[in-house]
């Protein structure tokens, strides 16, 4: 069920919109003041898609888990209700660049086995017609290149609609929008109007879309403006004819009149200034270009190359700069077999060598960029760092391409066959080695083992510990005055009878959440358990009085680091149960979460297996 659906049937059976007297959320459950408790169906509340419905203190609580700001929004949304002060979990706004590349990131998820299965195909297909036991001139050569093809040339539709929906914007119309680059009519134009038309007399100049990713992104970027825009001045009678009609007149003329001269334009700045350096310093372009050659691959503008690289291999038989970009290739493919090695993540060890695969073999580098860059920040460095070392390489040794080509197959095809081999040997190694070594980044978090890309269920073959999260007595969390707690409803943990102001962090970690309250800390750890230290119990709302925290979200801590103090005794005063608990949400992630006897602070409460 989907969260605009849970709320939907959340909001019907608390007694509609209307029985809502207030609505606030914390770490994990919704807290409504109903205006008459009598008129909710918690017998229909509780066979829905939540963990457990709680009466008392004069609230309705109904418990979603942890991605319960999601399904609040849903809530606000029909109901009007909510504290926006206390709807963001994190408590701190994420970098907008965080957020951007989030985003994209979150666009590209749901079509990658599509792209590593279409990458898959083109490195079988090389590997036969290079065996011989195909021949790229027949019909079934034809039929499968249309295969493996489909998903690059189709790029910007599919996309149009992933990212759409990501941007909350009729994903449908978003693909209409991405469709309209590679339409006929319009792709007829490139080689009838000699490059260049208009659009009511304003010059549009023509490019291929065809395999581009950034012109659809800020495409549909313009169509949410334009969408709540339209939807703010149009009557809600007229919206579904009249806003789709005009975001599609307004969005793609837009996308073709701006973001074609910025492909063009800049993609042929950059060709230009790579073929006078060339001729200047061979070396000092090629370390340059091998670090901006992954970058210039994600923003499309690498077609502008091609023509080039063409020529150079038309006219001089040789080009020198193709050499550099198969190091790109290479230096992708060690980032992601250094993911396939360094991550617990079953999940993530299929995607990772998948994308390796036709890498290696072939030079193909979307499953890379689009399956493991948009997720891993890190591992690009890496790849972009070790390519610049490459590409040195290629201009000391005077490496240079005879032919179109690239991959593990065709390295005899360049001269000095020997030195590209080692050069390389030294972008795909060197980038294997720092990942493997140094570990990735994931959305935006350091991380070398599980990664967001596994299964909920899947089981995590570690063993680590974790300590008590405040000094004092440990007890069963069956013992603990919540039954939300008590139950197990959001996993597994124990809870701390506290003797000490202080808060400490229970395992190495990473802070994911710091409630605004300050009453509920988010960690997850280098190992992938995902934990809440929840202080006290109600204490949500003393709206973070008697708490300091001292770390944010996104902070690195160690095991034993005193992360916050609280005023126990005032908040004991103010009428509220102070046990400290520690939960592991993700309890389902693990073949076992032990709860073990401590002899003294120091000792583990927690065991995962």
């Amino acid at each position: 069920m989907s969260n605009k659906n849970l709320a939907e049937k959340i909001v019907e059976n608390i007694g509609g919109k209307e029985n809502v007297q207030s609505l606030t959320h914390c770490m994990t459950r919704l807290r409504f003041v109903l205006k008459n408790e009598d008129k909710a169906d918690k017998e229909a509340l509780e066979k829905l898609d939540i963990m457990q419905v709680v009466r008392g203190g004069g609230q309705y609580q109904i418990v979603i888990g942890t991605n319960v700001k999601d399904v609040y929004e849903e809530v606000v949304k029909l109901t009007g209700e909510g504290n926006s002060g206390k709807a963001d979990e994190g408590g701190k706004e994420q970098k907008l660049s965080a957020k951007i590349f989030n985003v994209i990131s979150g666009s590209f998820t749901p079509i990658i086995p599509a792209i590593l299965g279409s990458g898959m195909l083109k490195a079988l297909l090389q590997i036969l017609v290079s065996a011989g036991v195909m021949q790229s001139s027949s019909g079934t050569y034809a039929i499968l290149t249309a295969a493996s093809n489909a998903v690059f040339y189709f790029l910007p539709i599919i996309l149009g609609i992933t990212f759409g929906t990501r941007m909350k914007v009729n994903p449908y119309i978003s693909g209409v929008i991405g469709a309209a680059l590679l339409e006929p009519n319009y792709t007829r134009l490139l080689t009838t109007a000699g490059g260049q038309t208009d659009f009511m007399h304003i010059p549009v100049v023509l490019m291929d879309y065809s395999s581009t990713v950034f012109p659809v992104i800020l495409a549909i970027c313009t169509y949410v403006l334009i969408d709540r825009l339209l939807k703010k001045i149009i009557p809600g009678v007229f919206q579904v004819l009249f806003v789709p009609m005009l975001s599609l007149m307004l969005v793609v003329p837009i996308t073709l009149i701006v973001f074609g001269p910025f492909g063009i334009y800049t993609g042929t700045f950059i060709s230009n200034v790579l073929t006078i350096a060339l001729g200047k310093n061979a070396v000092l372009t090629n370390i340059v270009f091998g670090f901006i050659g992954i970058p210039t691959v994600m923003l499309g503008l690498h077609w502008a190359l091609i023509p080039v690289i063409i020529n150079n291999l038309s006219t001089a038989g040789q080009d020198f700069l193709l050499p550099t970009v198969q190091a790109t290739a290479y230096a992708g493919a060690g980032a992601a077999l250094g993911v396939f090695f360094k991550t617990k993540d079953i999940k993530l060890k299929e995607l990772s060598f998948s994308a390796f695969v036709p890498a290696f073999l072939t030079g193909i580098t979307e499953p890379v960029i689009y399956g493991v860059f948009f997720k891993f920040r890190r591992g690009l460095l890496y790849a972009m760092s070790m390519s610049a070392v490459a590409g040195g390489l290629c201009g000391i040794f005077h490496i240079y391409a005879s032919q179109m080509a690239g991959g593990i197959m065709v390295i005899p095809s360049y001269t000095p066959a020997v030195s590209f081999a080692i050069a390389m040997a030294v972008a795909f190694g060197g980038t294997f080695l720092l990942t493997y070594i140094f570990g990735y980044e994931s959305a935006g978090k350091d991380t070398g083992t599980s990664a967001g890309t596994g299964s909920s269920q899947e089981s995590l073959t570690v063993k680590k510990t974790m300590t008590a999260p405040v000094k004092g007595k440990v007890v069963k969390l069956s013992q603990v005055a919540d039954e939300v707690f008590s139950s197990g409803t959001l996993g597994k943990g124990i809870g701390v009878i506290q003797a000490s102001d202080e808060i400490l962090a229970p395992a190495d970690g990473e802070v994911v959440s710091v409630f605004p309250t300050k009453h509920a800390i988010g960690i997850k750890t280098e190992y992938g358990a995902e934990m809440i230290i929840h202080i006290g119990i109600n204490t949500v709302e003393l709206n973070g009085k008697y708490f300091d925290i001292f770390v944010r979200e996104g902070d690195k801590i160690t095991s034993g680091q005193v992360i916050g103090t609280v005023a126990f005794d005032k908040v004991k005063e103010a009428g509220y149960d102070t046990t400290v608990m520690l939960i592991v949400t993700n309890t389902d992630h693990f073949q076992e979460v032990k709860i073990m006897e401590p002899g003294s602070l120091k000792d583990p409460v927690i065991q995962v297996e």
